[in-house]
């Protein structure tokens, strides 16, 4: 029965194929992606690979490297896109590695990507803390102390993401330098440690972001709070931005969008792929939901790529939609 049914559906899905094999525009072309090594990233990127495989185009296995590594790669067309260009957090690597004169950057992937810092409710409430300055204070500060040496400790991001050059330039900004210490490692190590640290009852101080799982374990609003800033204050190619929201909320990241980004000469040659590449859409809600089972221990390339068809099942109109508007663009 199952396979007259994968059969059927083989037969449907040539039917609704537009054109054949021979005729796709990535035919004989092989595609190289490129992701940091998150594995929490590989959901989306492998969509987009998915997605290419349908316009004809053979795609390799995705390299993990630097996100600064992955840029230069893409510029210098030894790879060709990523799925995970944060704007404005990645701005300085991405105009680094050469800018618009280099990449393709059209449509937005993501769209609501939130980043800052975040304690535990218990301490808030007691305390009254609901901005990070109040840390300046040596007495909130060593709430968070723990290796005892009076300093709050605050688990950072790993070196290279890019959220790490933020933190280190808002404890300088909002004086936090001489009562706060941040760490920058392991994140998935240092949010293994926060998350034992919350069940034992003990105040935690760390940053994050969404979409990620963290805040599917730590549940803002429930038993974490967002913490704000005094003021706006982002370095390098961020230093104008105003991250104050209209509610007059302060959270000291704007809220980033993904893009996919391409090596410009090769999406200039493959107009097919540069417009699906425009068209992709993906809620965050949903990468939230495929982060929370990989945490949860469904994490293999298998149970991902599972993850994947889902989606793509769930999704099956918007997909095809996006390969036939890809495939027009060719012509």
């Amino acid at each position: 029965m199952r396979h007259s049914l994968i059969l059927a559906t083989a037969i449907a899905t040539l039917a609704s194929t537009p054109v054949f094999a021979a005729d796709l525009p990535g035919k004989g072309i092989t595609v190289q992606p490129v992701q940091s090594t998150i594995s929490e990233e590989s959901f989306q990127t492998l969509l987009v690979s998915r997605a290419l495989e349908k316009l004809g185009y053979t795609v390799n296995k995705t390299s993990e490297v630097d996100y600064n590594v992955g840029y230069t790669s893409i510029a210098s067309g030894d790879a060709t896109f990523t799925a995970v260009n944060w704007q404005p957090l990645h701005d300085d690597m991405y105009k680094a590695a050469g800018g618009d004169n280099k990449f393709y950057r059209e449509g937005v992937y993501v769209t609501g990507a939130a980043q800052g810092y975040l304690i535990d409710k218990k301490t808030a409430e007691q305390y009254k803390i609901t901005r990070i300055d109040q840390l300046k204070d040596p007495k909130i500060a060593k709430l968070f102390d723990g290796n005892g040496d009076g300093k709050a400790d605050m688990m950072g991001c790993s070196p290279g993401w890019g959220c790490e050059a933020v933190i280190n330039h808002q404890n300088k900004a909002y004086e936090l330098e001489n009562t706060v210490n941040v760490s920058h490692g392991n994140y998935a190590a240092m949010m293994a440690d926060t998350i034992t640290r919350f069940k034992e009852g003990k105040p935690v101080l760390y940053y994050t972001w969404t979409p990620y799982w963290v805040s599917d374990v730590l549940k803002p609003g429930k038993d974490v709070v967002w913490l704000q800033v005094p003021f706006s204050s982002l370095p390098g190619e961020q230093k104008d931005i105003d991250t104050k929201l209209s509610n007059g909320a302060n959270y000291g990241f704007p809220v980033n969008t993904m893009h996919i980004v391409a090596n410009k000469a090769w999406a200039e040659k493959n107009p097919a792929a540069a417009k699906l590449f425009s068209l992709m859409k993906l809620p965050i809600g949903d990468i939230n939901a495929q982060n929370a089972m990989m945490h949860e221990g469904k994490a293999s390339e298998a149970d991902i790529q599972g993850h994947v068809d889902g989606w793509i099942k769930a999704h099956q109109q918007q997909f095809d939609g996006w390969i036939n508007e890809a495939l027009k663009a060719q012509k």
